[in-house]
């Protein structure tokens, strides 16, 4: 299967892409505004800097020599985290007999209960997001914390909304579970303090 999707469809105007509606004369351009959140996905997925660099140069690389796969006026931004994905993929497949496990990177002793506020400390955050499946941290980093609709996280992930639903409420539950959460005890998983604990993650496995 090759890591480069073919984009076709009805124009769809999902949350936060509407900037793409006008463009100078060159539509690859608008590839440069999505850097932060390819960067933060692609991060969230390999918990390695340096993996999580070239994944996103890759991704570049694959967009800017198959722009002509894109159609104009579509969703390039599933259609560009579509590309990190596959990729991602590709390259844990490549990679499944390697030893080396960047699962472990953060591990250690959790915090059983959130602060007074109901707010987690990052680490305790970060710790327990690693332990996740790779499906749920897609699920979760793209509705939890990129703003995307369930229907543009399944067109990037290539599955079912009902999917990503059940993926993003399970990986809710075990992030629950990891920190010795009650139920009805709610988590802050914003774009925020998300994004800090990738921050606290690149600190780690830099």
């Amino acid at each position: 299967m090759t890591d480069t999707p073919v984009c076709h469809g009805a124009p769809v105007a999902p949350a936060g892409a509407a900037r793409e509606a006008v463009r100078s004369d060159d539509p690859r351009e608008a590839i440069i505004e999505h850097l932060p959140s390819l960067r933060a996905f692609a991060l969230s997925l390999a918990r390695n800097s340096s993996i999580a660099d070239d994944l996103v140069q890759e991704t570049l690389l694959k967009a800017w020599s198959k722009f002509d796969l894109f159609t104009p006026g579509t969703n390039l931004r599933a259609w560009l985290f579509t590309i990190l994905r596959n990729s991602f993929h590709s390259m844990r497949r490549k990679r499944a007999r390697e030893v080396a496990d960047v699962d472990d990177v953060l591990a250690g002793q959790l915090a059983s209960k959130p602060d007074h506020d109901g707010r987690l400390a990052l680490a305790d955050l970060a710790a327990a997001f690693t332990q996740l499946s790779v499906e749920q941290r897609e699920a979760l980093m793209l509705v939890g914390a990129m703003g995307f609709s369930v229907e543009e996280a399944a067109e990037t992930c290539q599955c079912a909304p009902g999917t990503i639903k059940s993926r993003a409420n399970r990986g809710r539950r075990a992030l629950a579970a990891i920190l010795g959460l009650d139920e009805g005890e709610g988590m802050d998983l914003t774009e925020a303090s998300t994004l800090a604990v990738l921050s606290r993650q690149r600190q780690g496995t830099g």
